[in-house]
């Protein structure tokens, strides 16, 4: 394989004549992932009702099924054994906001019940909870965690002093979404546990970005996406179950397999196309054949060196343990750029061929920098470059 860099951009559609820093969004499949799935859709298309019907899923899960596994199933198999699961505790989803509107969904939630989100979540997944606990009279209860350059145990502190009573669930981000923090996810369920409030996992940014193992997380429920960091088409995520809640958990659409195991009724929602989810394995595999460590490696310690390098050329501050960064970072912008609109940032940006997030936090503007093995140094000076051309 080629070295890393620049050079393995023409593995992507993406186009050359822009710097693409923005893969953590909605993520960048490779050539050979896209054309995978198009060649399942044909093999669909030659006899779709025998795919659909009759390989694709078991909706009865009864024993009945003969022959290979179904589609979905084998699938599902590939992915569990990348995330460290096992197939029987983890189904297709859309994407994590679907995931986690299934366990919102199906928790018993009563009257004066509590969810804990925090100020660093995604903000279609606190819309969620919000709506699930105003139906029931529920409160959905948001916490102040710290911004980056606080040690981990402050994380793990802020959340165990904000459970009360009433907290019945807490929604985490193993990755935050807009500050890039890897959270100490592992200490945060056992404080969660300690104090018998479950946890449901946002870890939308996580397979493909770091190595997870996520049965030995001890979550309650681990929803994250393919098709950011594991390279598989859009749209595409997992929804991982521990066993004691399978019986309890069921998708927002229900169809045939109600009440037939969680495989049956997350697999077969009616009719869809399965081509993003069956092609995972492909996107996965595809990354072995680079290395898995490798691009780990690569992609940690290319948004490592962007964050130091970068707040070095910006004058900024950057004190956020390297353990809590994996293939993105965030950076704060110049302190002249501070009371700029952040969108009139990102569009001038993009007007210099950048592509990159740009967000308001309370001390000042930051940009959130994605790593991936198309990227280089290059690519991060060009950013650099650019964001002081904008400085006043």
């Amino acid at each position: 394989m080629p070295d890393f860099g620049r050079q393995l951009l023409p593995e992507w559609m993406l186009d050359p004549s822009v710097t693409y820093l923005n893969h953590g969004t909605v993520g960048a499949p490779p050539r050979r992932v896209l054309q995978a799935q198009r060649d399942l859709a044909d093999r669909i298309e030659r006899q779709p009702a025998q795919f659909m019907l009759r390989e694709l899923a078991d909706v009865h899960d009864d024993g009945s099924w003969t022959g290979p596994p179904p589609h979905l199933r084998a699938a599902a198999a590939h992915v569990a054994e990348f995330v460290g699961a096992s197939a029987d505790d983890l189904v297709f989803v859309d994407n994590i906001t679907t995931g986690a509107n299934a366990v919102l969904r199906s928790f018993p939630f009563v009257e004066g019940d509590e969810i804990l989100v925090t100020n660093l979540g995604y903000g279609g997944v606190t819309n969620a909870a919000q709506y699930v606990a105003r139906t029931v009279g529920a409160t959905a209860r948001s916490i102040d965690l710290p911004w980056p350059g606080a040690p981990e145990q402050a994380f793990v502190d802020a959340i165990a002093a904000g459970i009360q009573p009433q907290t019945r669930l807490m929604i985490i981000d193993h990755i935050t979404a807009e500050t890039a923090l890897v959270l100490p996810l592992a200490e945060i369920i056992a404080a969660c546990h300690a104090h018998d409030v479950l946890v449901l996992v946002d870890g939308a940014h996580v397979p493909g970005n770091i190595p997870v193992d996520i049965a030995a997380l001890d979550a309650d429920w681990y929803t994250g996406n393919l098709h950011k960091w594991a390279w598989a088409p859009r749209s595409s995520g997992i929804l991982w179950a521990a066993p004691r809640h399978h019986g309890s958990l069921h998708p927002t659409v229900i169809s045939w397999g109600l009440d037939h195991g969680i495989a049956a009724e997350f697999d077969l929602l009616g009719t869809r196309d399965p081509t993003a989810s069956l092609t995972a394995p492909f996107a996965i595999d595809m990354m072995r054949e680079f290395g898995l460590a490798d691009v780990f490696g690569y992609n940690h310690d290319l948004a490592w060196w962007a964050g130091e390098h970068l707040a070095q050329r910006w004058g900024s501050a950057f004190d956020t343990p390297r353990s809590m960064i994996g293939a993105m970072v965030n950076v704060t912008l110049p302190a002249s750029l501070a009371t700029a609109n952040p969108g009139d940032v990102q569009a001038a940006l993009r007007q210099a061929s950048i592509e990159v997030p740009v967000f308001a936090h309370p001390h000042g503007l930051t940009l959130r920098v994605s790593a991936q093995i198309y990227v280089d140094r290059a690519d991060i000076d060009r950013l650099g470059d650019a964001v002081i051309a904008l400085a006043p």
